[in-house]
């Protein structure tokens, strides 16, 4: 029988978030029963039960940052015991088949991913996501987490680690490497410290220099507001690689200015309008514009292993599920630094 388990989510795009209980379905054969112990908030978390990215059914749990430990496997499971420290990020389903899910690429899933809220699971049922007690995942969704990481400070990894470790490996950042990050929010600063332990050379483009002393103890170099026209003068044609993870308020004709020959900049964030920028600005220096989503399961598990390494951790604050609601209006109003963790033993 599925098992009920406490939750907290939203019954409509305008309502508050509230306490529910949802259902976990059946333990198959290669599914994992994970106990959540902390569920990160991101962002896209608020776009998606606002109904801001489109019609989704409630009522709807949110949360793609798990973290907890294995409470139980399926009969056929070999890659996680009951005990282990785990998580969950984004996708928790892909058809297993085609050529992008072989290479450990499920998050381009020719036929579709399943997101681990608001997708429709194996069963058929919406998928309900991490501000809940328990999920039940397929073993191969599942990442395990290295111990020597505090697992209260983990979750953020699941999300706002990979959609920067991606890119940042993809593009082969390192030693020698200009990389700029736009933004210093949630998922900015964890680009930061990443950039900085790949070797690369790291300045952050924000708004405001409010956040200067925090970017460079992050890890960066240098540190320019973007509010400031004599910046894009300054800059131009000096990085190889741009990561945006803003999507509101962007000129990026004066960011693809800053890329050198051969330069890409890549979008993490999603512009709500078409991206418009002068074709001889490219042409002229064999630049790129390119845009990338967060990252197969392959990349995941090599981004947490790497964070252990190098000892790096998304700055937190722990809340409890009473918290939530507040927490979503702090994170709209960029009032976090840098992201919320929820404690899912206060679901009880």
């Amino acid at each position: 029988m599925p098992t009920t388990v406490n939750a907290y989510g939203a019954v409509s795009a305008t309502a508050p978030l509230e306490s529910m209980t949802i259902k976990r379905r059946d333990l198959g054969p290669h599914d994992v029963l994970i106990n959540i112990d902390y569920a990160g908030i991101c962002h896209s978390d608020i776009h998606t039960v606002r109904g801001e990215w489109g019609e989704i059914a409630y009522p709807q749990v949110p949360g793609h940052e798990i973290l907890g430990h294995v409470a139980a496997v399926g009969s056929e499971v070999t890659t996680h015991q009951v005990g282990d420290r785990v998580g969950v990020g984004c996708e928790s389903a892909s058809c297993g088949e085609c050529e992008q899910c072989v290479k450990g690429e499920e998050v381009y899933c020719l036929k579709g991913n399943v997101q681990t809220y608001g997708g429709v699971d194996v069963d058929g049922a919406i998928t309900q996501g991490g501000y809940s007690q328990s999920t039940v995942v397929h073993e191969r969704f599942v990442l395990k987490v290295p111990e020597s990481l505090p697992i209260e400070k983990v979750a953020p990894l699941l999300c706002a680690g990979v959609t920067l470790f991606s890119p940042l490996k993809h593009w082969n950042a390192g030693p020698g490497t200009k990389v700029a990050i736009i933004g210093m929010g949630g998922l900015g600063h964890v680009g930061v410290k990443l950039a900085h332990a790949l070797g690369a050379d790291v300045t952050v483009l924000s708004r405001t220099l409010a956040k200067q002393d925090d970017g460079i103890a992050f890890g960066a170099d240098r540190y320019y507001a973007t509010s400031d026209p004599a910046t894009f003068e300054s800059l131009r044609g000096q990085f190889d690689l741009i990561l945006s993870t803003v999507s509101d308020g962007v000129d990026y004709q004066d960011y693809v200015n800053l890329l050198a020959v051969d330069g890409t900049l890549v979008l993490l964030g999603a512009p709500a309008e078409p991206v418009k920028v002068d074709a001889m600005s490219l042409l002229g220096f064999r630049r790129s514009i390119a845009g990338s989503a967060n990252g197969g399961i392959k990349v995941t598990q090599e981004m947490l292993d790497f964070c252990a390494e190098h000892d790096i951790l998304p700055e937190t604050e722990l809340i409890g599920a009473d918290r939530i609601n507040e927490a979503y209006e702090r994170v709209v109003n960029a009032d976090v630094r840098y992201r919320f963790v929820i404690d899912t033993s206060t679901l009880a």
